[in-house]
């Protein structure tokens, strides 16, 4: 039996960690703009109903939906809009290159959730592996 083969079996498994970590990792962004936790300094005096409050409020809910593998598709598919429009609008009007004009995350979450809407969301999730 082939590597490839072998370490297909696991498919389900790692997919599982990719969304669970990229959630977790996910939802920090939005307790940091909403609660302050962990504190980033250009968030404090963070409006509600701004932009970047809207984005923590989708951050916070859509991250622990997808942490707990509920609706994983269409919520990782709006999540991965988001993360679109976060780096269009915030980031590449600076600079192409995203590490020129610091849109890194932003890109990566984006084809993270856009991967995770078309895989679905792996073992461990509220739905169940599809």
């Amino acid at each position: 039996m082939s590597l490839s083969v072998r370490l297909s079996a696991y498919r389900p498994y790692v997919l599982a960690i990719v969304r669970i970590a990229s959630a977790l990792m996910f939802l920090q962004h939005g307790t940091a703009k909403l609660f302050g936790y962990p504190h980033v300094a250009m968030f404090d005096g963070l409006q509600l109903l701004s932009l970047l409050g809207i984005g923590g409020l989708l951050e916070l809910v859509g991250g622990g939906l997808v942490l707990v593998g509920w609706k994983t598709r269409p919520i990782a598919f709006f999540l991965s809009g988001e993360m679109a429009v976060a780096y269009f609008w915030f980031h590449a009007g600076s600079a192409f290159w995203p590490i020129l004009n610091k849109g890194e995350l932003a890109a990566l979450y984006c084809f993270v959730f856009l991967y995770l809407s078309v895989s679905g969301p792996g073992k461990f999730s509220v739905d169940g592996p599809e």
